[in-house]
């Protein structure tokens, strides 16, 4: 019997993982008692996800055979005319996105078999992993802007446990909650643009305010002479800002490292901070009412493509690098979304999705490997004792670097191409940051592979053993971090190796088989809007596209792919043929390298400026406004006052009988006196 595509079946595709995970964390876990073990934990959260991704499969090649959904599962609440509803909106977006987010989940619930193994907590950690994943389902299945906010901040919930999952560690509690806090001051911008959104249109359903396009974009912002539609959506863009990672609010994805590296490839390479990419190309139809919000985006987009890739040419923490390769890569989505390519965006996404947990995850493998050492200073000559690992972080950095035919090239050229034929203000300094990318990000990933894999071997000396490290992946259930002196590296078990080459096969082949339908055909139908007449980048891509073999051949003369060369080299040159050439540059630039080292002393002026702000502005709060205002004035002040106010009073208690007749009769007077003053005329 052939499944259709109907509400149960759309229920269970969050619903498997959430059960998955309520099992885990009720009944594996100190809450509900240890009832079940290790074993059991990770065979329903796993079996969870796999549902959720069979099914999300079968949703993919329903929608692509032209079936789809737009409905209500129940109505949460109804305030006057305003229905609040939890929905799903199936189509090619959705469908893509639902592949991508569960694909990944299962690799990474496949992955922490073999890496979390013996760790505390390890129970807790397969139902955080399914939670976040139902979290992220709900997300981009919503119908309307109240289930994306749900979903929106679950992930963010979720994120500050994975993150904080060390929590006996300071560094880990320090990372989850920067996270946290950077995160709200992006979501509070997000809730101001659904909120402007709501006033204007009197709903939250995504179909009825697309509906509404000519009229909101007529309005201006009460008060202002602003556009409407520009204030709401450079609002909901801060909250992308914040959720994707965005320069100036970026800073708390490097530190979110501190959680486990499986935690890593799920959330901080595919599926959480590629939320506000999704949510904004969701959201098209309103941004492309907008260049001004165009812009905006696409100059945050180049500064963080940009600027971000430098830091990760200084990182020695393996994990850091390909963290700030993701904050890059991130950037080249939203420079995407800028010039209105939002489909080159959502295919970047999705290759950097398979290529970027690769990274994350073979990194993972190096780590255990090395005794959880993460310094690719104590690394060195990999290549002999982890082969698999080693072919895998290789297959990941071609990916990344753009090399022709595989998935990182047609979708990073396609970015720059849309960039080279967009005329939005910014377009030309996002050109020269993008291309400036490209000899960036070879060079850095190319560093960390000649660092980690080939070179001399720096491990196994004492100066390496037993030393603290302050991005420890592990908890204190580790005696040290590092090989000792006579220890030798290992490859990983197949249980790690299996989801690395699962994720390899995508990284190399499907940004070929899938370039043509989903940027020069009808893959997206309606589910994105771009207005060509007023932004051609894609109609003027697809002229120049004649196929991927020919975009491929194309690309061997052009300067990108020389800029790919020149970056290998450098790092060859730097890392393999000449190391101490490095050092030297380094201390002939030692401002700039101090600059970099110091992350653009970016988290010092947070720390200054809103950290100790927010701080000095709360002490003025707490001691003006809570302890004399409000404890001074209002509680101990009335108190205060009644207290003198009863001190006078209580003098006339005499407990003298004709003192309280004398007022008895004095007040009988007086009311006698009022009465015949009012009624009776010829009194006055």
């Amino acid at each position: 019997m052939q499944l259709t595509l109907t509400l149960p079946v759309l229920c269970a595709i969050p619903l498997a993982p959430l059960f998955g995970s309520a099992i885990a964390g009720l009944l594996g876990t100190k809450l509900g008692g240890n009832r079940i073990g290790n074993g059991a934990c990770q065979f329903v959260t796993i079996l969870g996800v796999m549902i959720a991704f069979v099914l999300s499969c079968f949703v993919l090649v329903q929608v692509m055979d032209g079936f789809y959904f737009n409905g209500t599962v129940y109505r949460w609440m109804q305030l006057g005319e305003l229905n609040l509803d939890i929905g799903f909106l199936i189509d090619p977006l959705t469908a893509t996105m639902m592949c991508v987010v569960t694909f990944v989940s299962l690799m990474v619930h496949i992955y922490t078999i073999g890496y979390m193994q013996g760790e505390e907590g390890y129970n807790r950690f397969f139902s955080y992993i399914s939670l976040f994943t139902f979290a992220m389902l709900m997300l981009v299945m919503s119908n309307n802007l109240l289930q994306l906010f749900f979903g929106w901040e679950a992930v963010g919930v979720v994120s500050y446990l994975l993150i904080g999952f060390y929590f006996e560690r300071q560094s880990a509690v320090f990372a989850n909650m920067k996270a946290f806090l950077v995160n709200r001051v992006g979501d509070f911008g997000f809730i101001l643009g659904i909120g402007l959104l709501l006033a204007s249109t009197g709903s939250m359903n995504y179909d009825v305010i697309f509906a509404q396009n000519t009229a909101l974009a007529a309005q201006t912002l009460p008060g202002t002479s602003w556009n409407l539609v520009t204030v709401a959506c450079i609002c909901l863009f801060i909250g992308a800002m914040g959720k994707s990672a965005q320069f100036p609010l970026h800073v708390w994805l490097p530190d979110s490292m501190e959680g486990p590296t499986p935690i890593s490839a799920l959330i901080h390479a595919a599926t959480m901070v590629t939320a506000g990419i999704f949510m904004v190309s969701r959201m098209s139809p309103l941004f492309e009412l907008s260049d001004a919000a165009l812009s905006f985006i696409l100059v945050i987009g180049s500064i963080t493509a940009l600027f971000m890739g430098f830091l990760g040419i200084v990182q020695t923490d393996i994990k850091r690098v390909v963290a700030y390769s993701t904050l890059s890569q991130l950037g080249y989505m939203t420079v995407a979304l800028g010039v209105s390519a939002y489909p080159v965006a959502i295919f970047h996404l999705m290759t950097h999705a398979f290529f970027k947990a690769l990274l994350f995850l073979a990194a993972g493998s190096v780590i255990l490997g090395m005794h959880h050492e993460q310094d690719m200073r104590k690394m060195g000559g990999l290549w002999k004792y982890m082969p698999i690992t080693c072919l895998m972080m290789l297959l990941g950095n071609l990916a990344l670097i753009g090399t022709p035919f595989f998935s990182g090239f047609y979708s990073k050229d396609s970015i720059i191409e849309a960039v080279a034929a967009s005329h939005i203000p910014g377009s030309g300094f996002a050109y020269f940051a993008v291309m400036a990318s490209v000899f960036v990000t070879a060079l850095y990933s190319f560093r960390l592979y000649f660092y980690v894999f080939h070179g001399k071997a720096r491990w196994g000396h004492a100066d390496a053993h037993d030393h603290h490290h302050d991005h420890a992946e592990q908890g204190d259930n580790h005696a040290h971090h590092g090989l000792a002196p006579g220890q030798k590296p290992h490859e990983s078990p197949f249980v790690v190796t299996l989801p690395l080459i699962l994720l390899a096969i995508p990284s190399v082949i499907i940004g070929y088989y899938t370039i043509t339908p989903l940027l020069f055909g009808t893959y997206f139908g309606d589910s994105i809007f771009v207005d060509i007449g007023k932004h051609p980048a894609m109609k003027e891509l697809a002229e120049e596209f004649h196929g991927p073999i020919a975009m491929a051949m194309h690309s061997l003369t052009s300067p990108v792919l020389l800029l790919v060369v020149l970056g290998v080299l450098t790092a060859a040159i730097g890392y393999l043929w000449a190391p101490k050439l490095p050092g030297v540059v380094a201390q002939a630039f030692a401002p700039i390298k101090k600059l970099m080292d110091n992350k653009y002393y970016l988290d010092d002026l947070n720390q200054a400026v809103f950290a100790k702000g927010l701080l000095w502005i709360g002490g003025v709060l707490w001691h003006r406004g809570d302890q004399q205002a409000i404890d001074g004035f209002l509680v101990n002040g009335s108190a205060h006052a009644v207290g003198r106010f009863s001190a006078v009073i209580r003098h006339l208690q005499s407990g003298y009988l004709y003192h309280y007749a004398f007022a008895m009769i004095a007040g009988l007077a007086v009311l006698l006196a009022w009465v015949l003053y009012a009624y009776l005329p010829f009194v006055r």
